[in-house]
Protein backbone atom coordinates (compact mmCIF):
# COMPACT_ATOMS: atom_id res chain seq x y z
CA UNK A 1 0.00 0.00 0.00
CA UNK A 2 1.00 3.22 -0.76
CA UNK A 3 0.03 6.92 0.30
CA UNK A 4 -0.88 10.36 -1.46
CA UNK A 5 2.86 10.95 -1.58
CA UNK A 6 3.86 7.45 -2.92
CA UNK A 7 5.98 5.78 -0.23
CA UNK A 8 4.67 3.16 2.35
CA UNK A 9 1.40 2.43 4.03
CA UNK A 10 -1.33 5.21 4.42
CA UNK A 11 -1.57 7.04 7.65
CA UNK A 12 -4.86 5.64 9.51
CA UNK A 13 -6.67 8.18 11.20
CA UNK A 14 -7.78 5.45 13.63
CA UNK A 15 -4.33 4.51 14.80
CA UNK A 16 -3.66 8.82 15.19
CA UNK A 17 -6.43 8.81 17.48
CA UNK A 18 -5.77 6.08 19.86
CA UNK A 19 -1.76 7.19 19.66
CA UNK A 20 -3.01 10.76 21.24
CA UNK A 21 -5.70 8.95 23.53
CA UNK A 22 -2.73 7.12 24.84
CA UNK A 23 0.05 9.73 25.86
CA UNK A 24 -0.89 11.79 27.81
CA UNK A 25 -2.93 9.06 30.38
CA UNK A 26 0.66 7.46 29.89
CA UNK A 27 2.82 10.58 30.68
CA UNK A 28 0.74 10.25 33.95
CA UNK A 29 1.26 6.81 35.14
CA UNK A 30 4.96 6.62 33.95
CA UNK A 31 5.95 10.27 33.73
CA UNK A 32 8.06 12.80 31.18
CA UNK A 33 11.39 10.85 31.21
CA UNK A 34 10.04 7.47 31.39
CA UNK A 35 7.87 7.77 28.20
CA UNK A 36 9.04 6.54 24.79
CA UNK A 37 7.55 6.26 21.59
CA UNK A 38 7.36 2.09 22.03
CA UNK A 39 5.54 2.45 25.05
CA UNK A 40 3.11 5.47 23.49
CA UNK A 41 2.17 2.80 20.44
CA UNK A 42 2.22 0.08 22.80
CA UNK A 43 -0.37 1.68 25.30
CA UNK A 44 -2.09 2.85 21.55
CA UNK A 45 -2.19 -0.68 20.19
CA UNK A 46 0.04 0.33 16.89
CA UNK A 47 3.51 -0.38 15.84
CA UNK A 48 6.35 1.74 16.76
CA UNK A 49 6.64 2.80 12.74
CA UNK A 50 3.16 4.05 12.83
CA UNK A 51 3.93 6.25 15.58
CA UNK A 52 6.80 7.61 13.61
CA UNK A 53 4.98 8.34 10.25
CA UNK A 54 3.12 11.11 12.35
CA UNK A 55 5.48 12.56 14.90
CA UNK A 56 9.19 12.43 15.36
CA UNK A 57 9.50 12.16 18.93
CA UNK A 58 7.29 12.09 22.23
CA UNK A 59 7.47 15.63 23.26
CA UNK A 60 5.71 16.29 19.44
CA UNK A 61 2.85 13.63 20.18
CA UNK A 62 2.63 15.21 23.50
CA UNK A 63 2.09 18.78 22.60
CA UNK A 64 -0.62 17.55 19.59
CA UNK A 65 -2.48 15.11 22.18
CA UNK A 66 -2.41 18.47 24.50
CA UNK A 67 -3.34 20.86 21.88
CA UNK A 68 -6.38 19.35 21.08
CA UNK A 69 -7.51 18.46 24.97
CA UNK A 70 -6.93 22.36 25.73
CA UNK A 71 -9.37 23.64 22.53
CA UNK A 72 -11.97 21.21 23.67
CA UNK A 73 -11.39 21.58 28.01
CA UNK A 74 -10.94 25.43 28.16
CA UNK A 75 -13.81 25.73 25.29
CA UNK A 76 -16.10 28.07 27.40
CA UNK A 77 -19.87 29.28 25.72
CA UNK A 78 -19.65 32.84 25.74
CA UNK A 79 -22.49 34.81 27.11
CA UNK A 80 -23.60 38.59 27.36
CA UNK A 81 -21.61 38.83 30.64
CA UNK A 82 -18.05 38.94 30.06
CA UNK A 83 -17.30 38.82 33.84
CA UNK A 84 -18.77 35.55 33.77
CA UNK A 85 -17.21 34.39 31.22
CA UNK A 86 -14.01 35.19 32.67
CA UNK A 87 -14.74 33.44 35.72
CA UNK A 88 -15.81 30.41 33.77
CA UNK A 89 -12.48 30.66 31.41
CA UNK A 90 -10.46 30.89 34.61
CA UNK A 91 -12.11 27.97 36.54
CA UNK A 92 -11.54 25.58 33.52
CA UNK A 93 -7.80 26.84 33.01
CA UNK A 94 -7.22 26.14 36.83
CA UNK A 95 -8.56 22.22 36.23
CA UNK A 96 -6.95 21.64 33.08
CA UNK A 97 -3.85 23.17 34.68
CA UNK A 98 -3.81 20.98 37.86
CA UNK A 99 -6.25 18.12 37.34
CA UNK A 100 -6.25 17.51 33.29
CA UNK A 101 -3.90 14.72 32.04
CA UNK A 102 -3.97 17.01 28.79
CA UNK A 103 -2.84 19.78 31.34
CA UNK A 104 0.04 17.52 33.07
CA UNK A 105 1.02 16.71 29.70
CA UNK A 106 1.44 20.43 29.13
CA UNK A 107 3.32 21.56 32.25
CA UNK A 108 5.78 18.39 31.35
CA UNK A 109 6.43 19.45 28.15
CA UNK A 110 7.15 23.49 29.79
CA UNK A 111 9.56 21.80 32.46
CA UNK A 112 11.01 19.92 29.88
CA UNK A 113 11.70 23.38 27.76
CA UNK A 114 13.78 24.69 30.45
CA UNK A 115 16.45 22.23 29.05
CA UNK A 116 15.47 21.08 25.86
CA UNK A 117 15.93 23.67 22.85
CA UNK A 118 13.82 21.71 20.38
CA UNK A 119 10.43 21.22 22.91
CA UNK A 120 10.70 24.68 23.70
CA UNK A 121 10.63 25.59 19.86
CA UNK A 122 7.82 23.49 20.06
CA UNK A 123 6.08 25.62 22.73
CA UNK A 124 6.68 28.73 21.29
CA UNK A 125 5.39 27.71 17.30
CA UNK A 126 1.98 27.89 18.46
CA UNK A 127 0.45 29.55 21.61
CA UNK A 128 -2.49 26.92 22.90
CA UNK A 129 -3.05 29.04 26.49
CA UNK A 130 -3.56 32.12 24.29
CA UNK A 131 -5.53 30.88 21.71
CA UNK A 132 -8.05 29.09 24.33
CA UNK A 133 -8.07 32.48 26.43
CA UNK A 134 -8.57 34.78 23.04
CA UNK A 135 -12.41 35.02 22.58
CA UNK A 136 -13.24 35.89 26.71
CA UNK A 137 -10.26 38.35 27.03
CA UNK A 138 -10.76 40.00 23.48
CA UNK A 139 -14.78 40.27 24.58
CA UNK A 140 -13.91 41.92 28.12
CA UNK A 141 -11.25 44.41 26.09
CA UNK A 142 -13.90 45.48 24.38
CA UNK A 143 -16.63 46.26 27.16
CA UNK A 144 -14.11 47.74 28.59
CA UNK A 145 -12.32 49.62 26.14
CA UNK A 146 -8.92 49.42 27.61
CA UNK A 147 -6.24 50.08 25.60
CA UNK A 148 -4.12 46.79 26.90
CA UNK A 149 -3.57 44.87 23.66
CA UNK A 150 -5.20 41.12 23.38
CA UNK A 151 -1.36 39.99 24.33
CA UNK A 152 -1.30 41.95 27.16
CA UNK A 153 -4.42 40.91 28.86
CA UNK A 154 -4.20 37.78 27.85
CA UNK A 155 -0.93 37.66 30.17
CA UNK A 156 -2.92 39.13 32.80
CA UNK A 157 -5.81 36.93 32.73
CA UNK A 158 -3.55 33.37 32.89
CA UNK A 159 -0.34 34.44 34.01
CA UNK A 160 -1.53 34.03 37.96
CA UNK A 161 -2.58 30.96 37.90
CA UNK A 162 -0.23 29.26 35.82
CA UNK A 163 2.88 31.04 37.80
CA UNK A 164 1.11 29.76 40.99
CA UNK A 165 0.28 25.89 39.85
CA UNK A 166 3.66 25.81 38.00
CA UNK A 167 5.35 26.74 40.80
CA UNK A 168 4.27 23.77 42.75
CA UNK A 169 1.79 25.33 44.93
CA UNK A 170 -2.30 24.27 45.47
CA UNK A 171 -4.62 24.51 42.66
CA UNK A 172 -7.00 24.82 45.43
CA UNK A 173 -5.43 27.97 46.81
CA UNK A 174 -7.15 30.05 43.36
CA UNK A 175 -9.60 32.47 43.98
CA UNK A 176 -10.80 32.67 40.77
CA UNK A 177 -13.84 34.95 41.79
CA UNK A 178 -10.78 37.38 43.47
CA UNK A 179 -8.49 36.83 39.67
CA UNK A 180 -11.65 37.83 37.55
CA UNK A 181 -12.47 40.91 39.96
CA UNK A 182 -8.86 41.62 39.34
CA UNK A 183 -8.67 41.28 35.91
CA UNK A 184 -12.01 43.30 34.99
CA UNK A 185 -10.67 46.51 37.28
CA UNK A 186 -6.93 46.39 35.85
CA UNK A 187 -8.77 46.37 32.22
CA UNK A 188 -11.05 49.21 33.33
CA UNK A 189 -7.73 51.15 34.89
CA UNK A 190 -4.68 49.59 33.79
CA UNK A 191 -2.58 52.85 34.80
CA UNK A 192 -3.56 52.06 38.04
Amino acid sequence: MVDGSGRGRPRSESARVAVLHAVDDLLVEVGYAALTMKGIAERAGVGRQTVYRWWSNKAEVLYEASAIDARHELSVPGSDDPHKDVKAYLDAFVTFLSRSHAGAAYRALMGEAQHDADVAALLASRDILGESAAGVVEAARKSSGTTLSLEQATALLIGPPFFHILSGRSADDIDTEQLTEQFVRTLNHPET
